[in-house]
């Protein structure tokens, strides 16, 4: 079977073929057909189904075109996902939206609908859960929107911080003060930062205490005002951390929690506040949850792969036990 998608314009062919035709053939891969440009169209041919959904694709991927967003390797196969699953017509969801420019003038938006939907729940809500497998965008888009509210004077600080849980090694013989031997588990948040302000305006709000980035321990007994609170790798903290944590909380503030319920670093006998707090407060007004999945995954698309192949690991060990 064969079908015709006309071309408007050589630019839009351009992008969406990408560079050496990388994303034509990344389609043809995917749906096994044959994608030729002829005569100002596209013919597509292979089986009757097959050819149908790499046509919505492509036509899916000229829209996004059309918007102006660049088509890269990223895109095409979360196209080509939607389509599988008959959700071609949530791709429109996909454009627009820019949260911040990064330091390097880098516009920073969500990727994917779950990221998108994510970002929703953090304009509008006081408080928001995200939950998801590695390389969702939970911590980056978090830090993208609270750049966003200080630059807009919506607050007036940024606090970020994170339980110092380990992943299995001691940092506790590294030499220096205090804060040299916490930095290695705040770096992922010093990066968001930097990407975001740039090294040097970073440092100067920094030293105007506009920005701190501090362990948890360290929020006992205040109350933060005016500022946006990012919580980052919320699955290590205890039941009592997380009720500290939550209730630090004062007028216009505003709270990100992230994390992952798949990597808890946690002794086997102690609960995680995450899982804890998506229960209690799961119907609380002004408060939202949400869960990023793999099809949510932005980085490379091997650790998509990995986080699939973990997840099916695990859900057949639950089936085997019962």
């Amino acid at each position: 079977m064969e079908q015709r998608i006309s071309i408007d314009r050589l630019e839009q062919a351009v992008n969406l073929f990408g560079s050496f035709d990388e994303n034509i053939r990344l389609i043809e891969e995917e749906f096994s057909v044959t994608v030729v440009n002829r005569d100002g169209e596209l013919r597509v041919t292979g089986e009757p189904e097959d050819t149908m959904l790499a046509v919505k694709a492509i036509n899916a991927l000229l829209a996004l075109s059309a918007r102006g967003e660049p088509i890269n390797e990223q895109n095409v196969r979360y196209v080509t996902g939607l389509c599988r699953r008959g959700q071609e017509a949530q791709i429109d969801e996909l454009t627009g939206g820019v949260l911040c420019i990064s330091a390097k003038g880098r516009p920073i938006k969500p990727k994917t609908i779950g990221q998108k939907k994510y970002i929703e729940s953090v304009l509008k809500n006081t408080v928001t859960i995200g939950v998801g497998p590695a390389g969702t965008g939970k911590t980056y888009l978090a830090v993208a929107a609270a750049v966003a509210a200080f630059r807009d004077k919506q607050v007036n600080r940024i606090i970020l911080t994170r339980p110092a849980v380990e992943a299995g090694e001691r940092l506790g013989f590294l030499p220096g003060d205090l804060q040299s031997k916490v930095d290695p588990y705040l770096r992922p948040l010093y990066d968001a930062l930097f990407d975001m302000l740039g090294a040097e305006t970073y440092q100067k709000y920094l030293e105007r205490g506009n920005i701190e980035v501090a362990p948890l321990a360290y929020m006992r007994g205040r109350t933060l005002d005016d500022s946006f609170i990012i919580l980052d790798e919320a699955q290590n903290t205890s039941r009592e951390q997380m009720k500290m944590f939550l209730t630090r909380l004062g007028f216009g503030s505003k709270i990100v929690i992230t994390g992952d319920v798949t990597q808890i670093d946690l002794p086997p006998d102690k609960a995680s506040g995450l899982k804890e707090a998506m229960r209690v407060l799961r119907n609380v007004e002004a408060i939202g949850i949400c869960e990023l999945t793999d099809q949510d995954v932005v980085r490379h698309v091997m650790v998509q792969r990995i986080v699939k192949a973990y997840d099916e690991f695990y859900s057949k060990n639950k089936r085997d036990k019962r």
